[in-house]
């Protein structure tokens, strides 16, 4: 029998995917990403200044925030700002968009800038993280093509495409792509961090209920590896635009 998700889609089938540039008119690059109804508002902001750690050394830096509305979910959540902190959660995600941009970025020829990006969730479905690392390379890319045109680089900044996607065990069927509803119930998560040449940048995977296989190990990441490649496909699409 043919698993039914909930939202209709086959297990190897996205939640259809757009990615909309240049929508914060101040930022050097920007995108709205949406993986369904998850919606991301990213921004990549360029700055001449550096931590202090890593002045004059002649290499670049680029790091990510991220941060949800509150009404991003369906009830209001109290913005960490008036907490005095933030949750440790949106610490783990905003290292990973980190992580996962810096993976494809020649940080000598950035040169001495610095690119901010940051991951505002408007909307959340499930995927909040994998939907920021896609947009934010997207962002990512505009704000290089920004520095550039101003010769402010040094050579070919960006070595490669990045993308995220999030894949899991529900019902007993491996799937690609989670929303919220399957995300719930889905006995494994996991969500798969690769370049547009098909190399490993970070896998996530949790056994939510049960153990999970290494055979589902691997269809989990044959799925992820469709879903880049598709989302590598609306990336270039995006930025050729």
């Amino acid at each position: 029998m043919t698993l039914l998700r909930p939202s209709g889609r086959q297990p190897d089938q996205m939640r259809a995917v757009t990615i909309e540039r240049n929508v914060a008119r101040n930022a050097e690059g920007s995108c709205l990403v949406c993986f369904g109804a998850t919606k991301v508002l990213v921004t990549a902001s360029v700055e001449t200044s550096l931590p202090s750690w890593r002045r004059g050394q002649g290499l670049g830096w680029v790091t990510a925030e991220y941060g949800m509305l509150p009404r991003a979910t369906g009830t209001r959540t109290r913005r960490e700002a008036t907490a005095g902190k933030q949750s440790g959660r949106t610490q783990e995600i905003q290292r990973l968009i980190g992580r996962s941009l810096r993976a494809v970025v020649d940080m000598a020829a950035l040169g001495e800038n610095q690119v901010i990006v940051d991951c505002d969730v408007l909307e959340a479905d499930g995927g909040t993280r994998t939907a920021s690392i896609t947009g934010a390379y997207v962002a990512l890319a505009d704000a290089v093509k920004w520095l550039t045109e101003r010769e402010l680089t040094k050579g070919e900044v960006l070595r490669d495409t990045v993308a995220a996607v999030s894949c899991g065990v529900y019902r007993g069927t491996p799937v690609l792509d989670l929303d919220y509803l399957e995300d719930v119930e889905a006995h494994t998560d996991a969500n798969f961090v690769l370049t547009g040449s098909g190399r490993f940048v970070e896998i996530q995977g949790t056994a939510e209920q049960v153990p999970f296989t290494r055979a589902e190990l691997e269809s989990l990441m044959a799925l992820a590896e469709k879903g880049i490649g598709d989302l590598t496909q609306i990336q270039l699409a995006a930025l050729s635009s």
